[in-house]
Parts: C-alpha cells; structure tokens; sequence
C-alpha cells in the first residue's frame, strides 16, 4: 500500500483526491497549512512514497517546503498548483520536483503519474538522467546532452522531450502533449506541438531523427534515427 502525504489547502480538492486514491488502496495523510507541513516535514517522512505538494499554501510555499524536503529527502515530490506559467514550472523543477501539474487534472492521469514516480523511485533512489540513444536528459539540472555535448533547449522542447524520454517507443499523440506541456486550460490548434517538434529536431541536430512521426496519430522517440 502506498502512503502518501498531501499538502494542499483546498479542501474539496483533497476530498477528491483522497476518495480516488484510497479507492485504489492508498493510504493518505493531508495537511492544509504550509507552516504546519512544514513542522511535521522536520520529524521526518519515513514511510512515505510520494509527496503531492500545492504552491499557494497559507503560512509557508509550496516552493518552501519543496526546498525544505530536498535537504532531507529524495522522495518523489509533484507540484499540484493554479500556477501554470512556464518560470513557475522551471523554478518548481529547479528546485527538485519531479512533476509539475496544473490545475484542472485528471485523476486517472495524477494516480498513474503518482504510480509511476513510485515504482522508478525504487525506495526513494531517483535517477534524474534520462537516456536514449544519442540523447541524454538531466532533469534535475535541466540540462540536454546529444552524444556528449550539451545543447540549449528552450522550456517548451524540453518539456516535450522528457514526455518523450519518460514514455520511449510510445505513441504519443498531440493532445497528451498539449495536455502535459501547454496544460488543460489551452484552447489554441494542436498544430503548435508540430512546430515545436520540428525546432526540437533542429536542436538535437542528428539524433533528432530519433523522435519518429507517427501518421494521423502523433509521435514516437526510439533510440535509433
């Protein structure tokens, strides 16, 4: 059974959250105030497989206590927040998520998102290089490597290509792009994610070749160009 500890103030949301969870079998602890999270972080999170974490917290930040829980733990932490700007993301990751979703979300999704972080934590042991073929992601440091020299990607590719990297020879369509990139509340044409893969290609120079397109469906990262 997996223990998960929730540090969110929105109540309903942590009512939801905790019905679909605990319907699954996990076994949940939320705190609604950030200073009390805070207090309860510095005992220790033993027994604990994942943090779901929300930003605007009364008393501490999220961003806080994100920090706070890097000093003591490796555990697998995701920003669950309303704050979906691209700086707020990258400093989320920056200071060591391993997931950022914007609100609204599917539960399904959070629940394997959450399932997933778990089982490639392995007892809290997170490896934050992700490989395939030429291409190597940091996504600690944020950081791209294409056959050993590193290369600058703006937010946007990098966030397309670790979706990419963490579900290697899937089919992934633009939606689910849109979706974990752009977040739930984008309306424009889903034609932005082609442009945005075609500069990702162009940045990884060779191995860009790597990331297939799939006819009528959308795209696939394999290892080989």
């Amino acid at each position: 059974m997996n223990k998960i500890l929730i540090i969110e103030d929105d109540e309903h949301i942590c009512r939801v959250i905790e019905a679909y969870f605990t319907a699954k079998g996990a076994d949940i602890k939320i705190i609604n105030n950030g200073s009390d999270a805070c207090e309860y972080i510095s005992e220790g999170l033993e027994g604990f497989d994942i943090v779901l974490l929300d930003i605007m917290l009364p008393g501490i930040d999220g961003f806080s206590i994100c920090r706070l829980i890097r000093r003591i733990s490796d555990i697998p932490i995701v920003f669950i927040t309303a704050r979906g700007r691209e700086e707020d993301v990258l400093y989320g990751y920056d200071l060591g998520c391993d997931d950022y979703i914007v609100k609204p979300f599917s539960l399904a999704m959070l629940y394997a998102k959450c399932e997933a972080l778990i089982k490639r934590s392995g007892g809290l042991v997170i490896n934050t290089m992700l490989e395939c073929g030429a291409i190597r992601l940091d996504t600690r440091m944020l950081r791209c490597f294409t056959g050993g020299i590193e290369i600058d990607l703006p937010p946007k590719e990098f966030a397309i290509l670790r979706y990419l990297m963490e579900h290697q020879n899937w089919v992934v369509d633009r939606n689910t792009l849109l979706n974990c990139v752009w977040g739930y509340d984008y309306f424009g044409s889903d034609r932005v994610v082609d442009n945005h893969i075609k500069k990702l290609r162009r940045a990884l120079g060779s191995a860009g070749s790597q990331i297939k397109t799939v006819v009528s469906r959308g795209y696939k990262l394999t290892n080989t160009g």
